[in-house]
């Protein structure tokens, strides 16, 4: 019997789906896959070639595609003669979660998780979810708002407000991230919420804040920027269930721009046994799959199928179709080599500002130089 090793984060919406789903699939093919997983900090940070030399298949980020093509450290997963089967994942992208796996041509990865930042509210406690940002701020002054802003999830907030304005960020350089006038009012708006909500927030990532919502006697009524966890959704998976719904608008086109997140499955350049590992990111990825195996071991697919099936929304508080339009809507962050560490260290120094109270304009130079200085790598190779 063949064995794969895969490797995934830590947490039942990434790990539980691939450990059922890959029971099938010893069962129909006599492939078996052992996954490991990692937290998901080191999730969004670990050195893709370095996975890539230990695991036949990889949960990836879409913005690691720059960094991948350029260390050839990923198979594309657009071989020939599967030409009707990829067209059928592209037509049922959930927003633009398939087309982020695409880079100069290739098709690095499939979407099996689609993600973005929307909002999570409890109807136990209020009456309604904030559908724009002034009310999000008058339920913050009343202590009743929590918001992820450990780094990486502060310059997610940037960006998604930034894009809700009508005026995105950048994808592609080497020229400045975001306008100065535009950063600047972002940081007051970050700013204004972050001086509203606990300080514990600046080192809260959306499962911290989830926790907190969920545990018995929270007052925590709704998180207004945060990804999707589905898990959080179904009933008993925690002492209060929470239910999600599109993210409120902070300008005047509606819930557009959210940072899109998620994850897609890949395979390494490496791997002894790369044609078995694309098999299984073809089945994985695919329709009946995802909506059915996969939805029910508690993942969050990237399928279409099952964002729109009755019964994947019945068990889960109708997560998917509530925050449909915000997926659609979803703004792609860059993804050239040396994007990684740029978001760290963008990251890092906005929460420096937040946390200091720095003058917004610094911030935002900072921001900037740090942006055109991620092209550098490319520049020079």
């Amino acid at each position: 019997m063949m064995s794969l090793k895969g490797m995934t984060w830590n947490h039942p919406r990434g790990y539980d789906p691939m450990v059922a789903c890959s029971r099938l699939w010893q069962e129909k093919t006599g492939v078996s896959i052992e996954w490991e997983k990692r937290s998901l900090q080191d999730f969004e940070s670990f050195p893709v070639e370095e996975l890539a030399r230990a695991y036949d298949l990889i949960v990836i980020d879409h913005p690691h595609v720059g960094q991948i093509t350029a260390e050839k450290c990923l198979a594309p997963l657009d071989v020939p003669g599967r030409e009707a089967e990829r067209d059928a994942l592209a037509r049922a992208s959930v927003g633009r979660s398939y087309p982020s796996y695409n880079w100069q041509g290739r098709q690095w990865a499939f979407p099996i998780d689609a993600a973005t930042q929307v909002q999570a509210w409890r109807p136990d406690l209020i009456a309604a979810a904030p559908t724009i940002w002034t009310e999000v701020l008058e339920l913050a002054e009343r202590g009743r708002v929590l918001m992820p802003l450990r780094p990486p999830h502060s310059l997610m907030c940037f960006f998604t407000l930034a894009a809700d304005l009508g005026r995105p960020c950048a994808v592609e350089g080497p020229g400045d991230l975001v306008d100065p006038e535009t950063g600047e009012t972002v940081i007051e708006m970050l700013r204004e919420i972050a001086a509203l909500v606990d300080p514990v927030c600046l080192t809260m990532d959306p499962i911290a804040v989830f926790e907190k919502m969920a545990k018995a006697g929270s007052r925590i009524a709704c998180a207004p920027l945060i990804y999707g966890y589905v898990p959080y959704a179904t009933a008993g998976f925690r002492p209060n269930r929470l239910f999600f719904c599109d993210m409120p608008s902070v300008g005047s086109n509606g819930p557009v721009g959210s940072a899109l997140g998620g994850t897609g499955i890949a395979v390494s350049a490496f791997s002894a046994a790369g044609r078995q590992a694309i098999d299984f990111a073809y089945w994985i990825a695919s329709g009946d799959v995802q909506r059915g195996p996969y939805a029910a071991a508690g993942g969050q697919p990237g399928h279409a199928a099952a964002w729109e099936d009755a019964a994947v929304n019945a068990a889960t508080g109708d997560f998917y179709r509530a925050t449909r339009a915000t997926l659609e809507g979803a703004w792609v962050r860059p993804r050239h080599d040396g994007y990684m560490a740029f978001q760290q260290a963008a990251s890092d120094r906005l929460n420096e500002g937040l946390a200091g109270r720095q003058d917004a304009s610094r911030v935002v130079a900072d921001i900037n130089r740090l942006f055109r200085e991620s092209f550098a790598p490319a520049v020079a190779g």
